[in-house]
């Protein structure tokens, strides 16, 4: 007897818990667009745009490099201002961006090659970076970052 109540219930409670958690999100699309999102960001930097990066930054932001010094999403965008820094490339190289997606969180990582200048200096580097987005209401926004140490340089291929 028991049996037969308990069957109805959990089809009954079954199913509306799965209706109410609505449907998931489309995993595949998910990716194109934080992919895209990221590449737009690496542009945004590269271009000093301030007005871009602000757009796709979450408000509470941390970025933390290689050296271990963090920047919120106002440091990151007075030194736009400032123009501390300025770039010849800001470029993910190609192939080498993986975007990865749980729920409302995801995951790019790829390597960046860095050129430019500043504070009268010029550098030329290579980094791996991980940043993480999260779905607000608002849309996909750039939580969380942490960069590698420059990358040695790459040797010449041998023939």
């Amino acid at each position: 007897m028991h049996r037969l109540f308990a069957l109805p219930f959990f089809l009954v409670f079954g199913f509306a818990a799965a209706s109410a958690a609505g449907p998931a999100p489309d995993q595949a699309a998910d990716k194109l667009e934080v992919a895209a999102l990221d590449t737009a960001y690496q542009l945004a930097v590269k271009n000093n745009d301030v007005e871009g990066m602000d757009r796709i930054l979450h408000d509470d932001f941390t970025l933390v490099v290689g050296n271990g010094t963090a920047y919120s999403k106002s440091d990151l965008l007075d030194s736009v201002r400032d123009k501390s820094a300025t770039y010849e490339q800001q470029d993910e190289e190609p192939g080498s961006q993986t975007v990865r997606v749980l729920g409302d969180t995801a995951v790019v990582t790829a390597k960046l090659w860095l050129k430019g200048e500043s504070a009268g200096k010029a550098f030329d580097r290579k980094l791996w970076f991980s940043d993480t987005y999260v779905r607000t209401p608002e849309g996909w926004r750039y939580f969380f970052g942490q960069a590698s140490l420059s990358l040695p340089p790459e040797e010449p291929a041998k023939q």
